[in-house]
């Protein structure tokens, strides 16, 4: 979940031709902002490529702006671009996009009590001593309020914005055709099989009382840890649209980028080892890499887990790819690691041998840091800005060789943020002996 939203509440539109309208809005509005922009630079005498016009602060603060408004999967699909691509666009732009994985829009009262009404019934306020139609959190999917019941219970409440089930199926659907209009996605890649996931992902992330099973499961799995901290869910109070929780208190994880070098490792160590454990001990992981699902509590020094929508179990098949990954990335047999990303279908067999070994490339680069010293320091941006670079250099050729399974690309997301908030973070953690102990 996001943190506390400091803009003007907005109605959450809910019909597929009003959301339509504005996705079109926003697509028609990108071209219009280039044309101007790309004039003036031309008066100047420049000769700006369509790349730098498409790129610009105004551009991306429209659409995400759009987005946020939206909300739903429309947001959730932003949030998803923004994670992966974040860190490689120019910091202006990247401070703009990183809005979409901080706060959206809040549903204005009106909405909420409508929902409230819906699900819990009239005189729902009956049941609080105390509430407030503030939320302390809004993301793509739900907004979250913080209540006290009559018998003294200090809550979090999740409640669902009215109309996303419904606005699921379509609102992929119109960013997959606005993505094709727009060239993003080469002709020659089959997504039919990652949007059909991508549905079922979201319907089941809308589904809260899928994601309070989830949440009690990982409550069991996690008890009694000195680390880890889980709220429990409220079944009384709980419904298909509205998530009861016990209220964890923490700050932003991000935050930790001012603690001691001991504490910001101990934190990552521990995050790692959760996803080593999720993976390779209960085959059942939370996908979602977004830095809102981690709280730190700098009383207690635990960290709280929150937002369990996306949950997915894990085929025992890819788990074990995945395992025969990691011992070739420790072994350093640059033929094991070809055979064992073959297995894990992580490049196309079809693809051509330059591009299998320059992803190959990249393995070693990783594979290498992890032989080199006892820790992996996550602070080294030599490390990382030459990932990047060979990243963007793969990613320019723009011939996509299929796509993996789709749970490798969940994993893979995962992975992503991880990193990401562990290279934040400055972290040096001993991840080979970790590996080793699941290995």
């Amino acid at each position: 979940m996001a943190t506390t939203p400091s803009r003007p509440a907005a109605a959450v539109p809910h019909r597929r031709l009003s959301r339509l309208a504005r996705l079109g809005g926003m697509a028609g509005g990108v071209p219009g902002s280039m044309l101007v922009d790309g004039a003036k630079r031309l008066a100047r005498g420049e000769r700006p490529a369509v790349g730098d016009l498409l790129l610009t602060p105004a551009n991306a603060r429209r659409v995400a702006d759009q987005l946020a408004r939206m909300r739903g999967a429309a947001m959730k699909m932003g949030q998803l671009l923004s994670m992966d691509a974040g860190e490689m666009l120019p910091p202006e732009l990247a401070d703009i996009m990183s809005r979409l994985r901080a706060d959206a829009d809040p549903m204005p009262a009106r909405q909420l009590h409508g929902v409230l009404d819906a699900e819990w019934g009239r005189g729902w306020r009956d049941r609080f001593m105390a509430w407030s139609d503030r939320p302390i959190a809004a993301a793509s999917i739900g907004q979250v309020h913080r209540a006290r019941t009559r018998d003294g219970r200090d809550l979090a409440i999740k409640v669902q914005y009215p109309g996303i089930r419904g606005s699921i199926d379509g609102d992929i659907d119109n960013l997959a055709g606005l993505l094709r209009l727009s060239r993003v996605v080469p002709d020659t890649l089959d997504v039919a099989p990652l949007l059909a996931e991508a549905k079922r992902q979201l319907h089941d992330e809308a589904d809260y009382l899928l994601e309070a099973e989830h949440l009690t499961r990982f409550g069991a799995l996690l008890a009694g840890s000195p680390v880890f901290v889980v709220p429990v869910v409220q079944p009384d109070l709980t419904t298909p649209a509205v998530l009861a929780m016990s209220f964890v208190a923490g700050s932003p994880i991000e935050t930790l980028t001012a603690a001691s070098q001991a504490e910001r490792d101990r934190v990552v160590t521990s995050l790692i080892e959760l996803i080593l454990r999720e993976l390779f001990e209960w085959g059942l992981v939370q996908t979602d890499p977004n830095f809102a699902n981690f709280r730190y509590d700098l009383a207690s020094r635990r960290i709280a887990l929150l937002d369990f929508g996306a949950t997915r179990a894990i085929d025992a098949g890819v788990v074990e790819a995945h395992r025969a990954v990691a011992r070739a990335a420790l072994s350093g047999d640059r033929d094991q690691a070809r055979g064992a990303l073959l297995e894990a279908r992580l490049f196309d067999p079809a693809a051509p041998a330059a591009y299998r070994d320059a992803v190959l490339d990249m393995f070693e680069l990783i594979a290498a840091a992890l032989h080199g010293n006892a820790v992996f320091d996550f602070g080294d941006n030599a490390l990382t800005l030459a990932l990047r670079d060979r990243g963007l250099a793969l990613a320019a050729d723009r011939k996509l060789y299929g796509l993996p399974p789709i749970d490798t690309l969940f994993l893979q997301r995962k992975a992503g943020g991880m990193f990401l908030l562990a290279s934040r973070l400055k972290a040096r953690v001993p991840v080979r002996a970790m590996l080793e102990r699941h290995l």
